[in-house]
């Protein structure tokens, strides 16, 4: 077998077993690999009505028949039920770990049950270990430094330990799974860290016809402005200007889109004012993230710089700089936290920006935005779709972005269709972003893609200089398996619909693809009609009634409800 590896570990910490499974080459050409392998895996695992914390919920680790021989493939998925949001949920990170999965030989972890104990996950090759721990109530700086002579790390820090509903999975430190709380999964099985390291490279199928696919890339990666100008210099704080120019930023709890006062948080001025370290995952050429070189720290991305900047209206970046390191040192996703505050800001008018790591102790703020504004009646003060907060790209002004959110099947996340390409970087061309026509189908079309890009699995910021196109050949070259680019679009649709069908069967409906009504009240509102014949549409394309898949529609995806 060429790409994948065809196994996958399971790792019961509940009675201390280990066994390899192989992986079907049905599922692996129908799934491909990260998210998709992982949802169905998932899917066939539990039943949608499992609880989050149950010892029979397992948390499955995935990676892809491109990574660690790719560029821009140092990555994996992590799917589970959210406890956050109640949805099947993956989450993306990059770094290094989900090569050295790949490497030792797996394309799938799956770990089940609770250790008695906290114990640590050591996977060496085909050496694997669970071994007790005294690190736990340490945070991901130490517990990664004590480990990372053993391999790439992938750990939870108090947050995790301690069920904060949005904590995340940090690896190699300062990458995250962050979205949806899986961190909490991972804490409610006592397992603090999974350290990872592999010697068995890969092998793909036809080597001249990969290495013409990856020079191919590489000439289109270098071609394209917003990663050559953009994201290789600023790193994604570049999206800081324009989306505040546009009047797109979400402000003061989505209650403006505009924020006065962040002249201190734009790229430019970071680039300008701070002593920069270009740093970035494995195999990557463009090497996004950004570090303080005399400190020796971290840097915020923009969602992080607009969670605890304009959306609780503070211009002071080395306050966002503090906050984005106690997140990560806590194990807790940025975005949720800022959206957290925000709305606790504006129901109870205490800001926890300079203590957010008293977040975690705090028995409300551990619960997430949604909960509280339900807590307290406050539900018009609610940011969320299913549960997951909104990110910053406010949907007044996006009306793709605004559908995309509405029907994501893991909440409120940008990154199921990543609209703001068209609707304002221009890519792959740019789109009126105020007008409704033909966005049902764009948005289709944009949410299968990232299903298999997710799957591949790739960096999303490949989507600014490729096409489905240059994913095929990738992956025909990696696999030996002839696929065209509308097989890349198949499967992505093959993805999202099983997503779909188990949150249907998990007690979702079409009323839950919605938008908070705050989107839908006030200066530029978005029409509610508009919204809803979009929609509409949006069903039409996909063969859903009312926002479920058709039994035709699943038919034809090889789906069994």
């Amino acid at each position: 077998m060429h790409g994948w590896n065809g196994n996958m570990l399971i790792v019961n910490l509940g009675d201390v077993s280990v066994k390899e499974k192989r992986i079907s080459d049905d599922i692996l050409q129908n799934y491909l690999g990260g998210r998709g392998l992982g949802v169905k895996l998932y899917y066939d695992f539990v039943s949608p009505d499992i609880d989050p914390f149950s010892e029979g919920n397992p948390l499955v680790f995935t990676v892809g028949p491109l990574t660690g021989t790719a560029p821009m493939s140092g990555r994996h998925s992590v799917v589970s039920k959210s406890p956050l949001t109640g949805t099947i949920l993956d989450s993306n990170s990059g770094g290094y770990w989900g090569k050295e999965l790949k490497y030792a030989g797996y394309d799938a972890l799956i770990i089940e049950g609770k250790a008695e104990k906290p114990v640590i996950l050591k996977i060496k090759d085909s050496d694997v270990q669970i071994e007790l721990t005294d690190l736990w109530g340490e945070n991901v700086d130490v517990v990664t430094n004590k480990l990372e002579k053993d391999g790439s790390v992938a750990t939870i820090g108090k947050a995790g330990e301690k069920g904060v509903l949005y904590a995340s999975i940090m690896n190699d430190l300062t990458h995250t799974a962050g979205r949806g709380g899986l961190g909490a999964i991972m804490g409610s099985k006592n397992l603090k860290a999974i350290v990872v390291r592999g010697s068995k490279k890969p092998k793909v199928a036809n080597v001249k016809k990969y290495k013409d696919a990856m020079m191919d890339m590489v000439k289109l990666l270098e071609a394209s402005p917003p990663i050559n100008k953009g994201l290789r210099v600023f790193g994604t704080a570049m999206l800081y200007d324009i989306v505040n120019y546009l009047d797109v930023m979400p402000t003061n709890n989505f209650n403006s889109s505009h924020f006065e006062g962040g002249e201190k948080l734009s790229g430019d001025y970071i680039v300008k004012h701070y002593e920069i370290r270009h740093e970035g995952c494995w195999g990557c050429p463009i090497r996004c993230k950004k570090s303080d070189k005399k400190r020796k720290i971290e840097l915020p991305e923009y969602e992080t710089i607009w969670a605890f900047g304009p959306n609780i209206e503070n211009g002071d970046y080395e306050k966002i700089i503090d906050a984005n390191i106690k997140c990560n040192r806590n194990g807790m996703d940025t975005i949720t936290a800022g959206a957290t505050i925000a709305t606790w800001r504006e129901i109870k008018g205490e800001n926890y920006l300079e203590r957010v790591d008293e977040m975690i102790e705090h028995e409300d703020l551990k619960q997430g935005s949604m909960r509280i504004a339900k807590k307290y009646g406050e539900d018009d003060k609610r940011t969320d779709v299913k549960g997951l907060e909104l990110p910053g790209y406010d949907p007044r002004g996006l009306y793709g972005q605004a559908l995309s959110y509405a029907t994501s099947n893991r909440g409120g996340c940008h990154l199921r269709a990543y609209m703001v390409a068209p609707e304002i970087i221009g890519k792959p061309k740019l789109i009126h972003r105020l007008n409704p026509e033909g966005k049902a189908g764009l948005v289709v079309i944009f949410q299968n893609l990232s299903a298999a890009i997710d799957s591949l699995i790739l960096c999303k910021f490949t989507t600014f200089a490729m096409s489905e196109v240059e994913y095929a050949k990738l992956l025909s070259a990696a696999t030996g398996v002839n696929f065209r680019s509308e097989d890349i679009l198949k499967i992505g649709e093959r993805i999202y619909n099983l997503e779909r069908v188990f949150n249907v069967r998990a007690g979702f409906t079409g009323k839950d693809d919605t938008l908070p009504e705050k989107i839908f009240k006030g200066k530029n509102a978005l029409s509610r009609k508009v919204f809803k014949e979009m929609l509409q549409q949006y069903y039409e394309f996909r063969g859903w009634e009312n926002g479920v898949p058709t039994e035709e529609k699943l038919r034809t995806l090889g789906i069994r409800m």
